[in-house]
């Protein structure tokens, strides 16, 4: 598994208002966009191409263009959802598909309760959009999930990380054949008792979407 902290000042500048317990939903939600676009920008680096002899108005010439199959976009509901549209933004061409995935707040154990995926994914690139990387069992079990139907590399944009849940995360990877990527905006202090980052922004789904009851 890798580890890429992006290390930018537009992105620590976002992250900081998105931490602030002042922050409105509106604002947080739009940050959030703004955020996710700039770290896709770094998750999509090794995004497949494939050549394209095209002509421009002054000539021919080869560029590139998205391989097939497209990659595949997995936002894990509900908090990923936020991420969506930023992500979007940068990969247009992309597929989406969906995980609806819950952790025990008193195990904090994760377990699939929705999804629509393709049965197929072999040879697919899929890019899990999931905010917080806390204890790393929602990430592990979503890589699981996508490499059991053929997914060959994965690549999960977060908002935040904690050093505990990285570590759980390359341990419930250990053998794992498929690469597996976790780009974020920063790699935070610990977890508290009850599983939550610190310093942490909260719960991201209450935040940017308010508290569900």
């Amino acid at each position: 598994m890798r580890l890429h902290v992006v290390n930018h000042p537009l992105v620590s500048h976002k992250l900081t208002v998105l931490r602030d317990e002042g922050t409105d939903s509106p604002t947080f939600r739009r940050l959030t966009d703004e955020l996710v676009t700039l770290l896709a920008y770094e998750a999509t680096r090794e995004v497949r191409v494939d050549p394209r002899p095209i002509t421009t108005p002054v000539g021919p010439t080869t560029g590139v263009y998205l391989a097939q199959p497209k990659p595949m976009v997995v936002p894990i509901l509900r908090a990923g959802l936020g991420m969506l549209d930023g992500m979007m933004r940068l990969l247009p061409t992309a597929e989406v598909g969906f995980l609806g995935m819950v952790r025990n707040e008193e195990t904090l154990e994760a377990s699939t309760y929705a999804e629509r995926l393709p049965e197929d994914l072999s040879g697919r690139q899929c890019y899990v959009l999931d905010p917080m990387l806390a204890t790393g069992g929602t990430l592990a079990a979503a890589v699981r999930f996508l490499t059991d139907r053929g997914a060959d590399d994965i690549t999960a944009i977060c908002l935040l990380a904690a050093p505990e849940g990285v570590d759980n995360l390359e341990k419930a990877l250990d053998g794992h054949e498929v690469p597996v990527t976790v780009v974020t905006a920063a790699l935070d202090e610990k977890l508290n008792d009850k599983g939550y980052i610190v310093p942490g922004l909260g719960d991201a789904g209450d935040r940017l979407y308010g508290v569900a009851h």
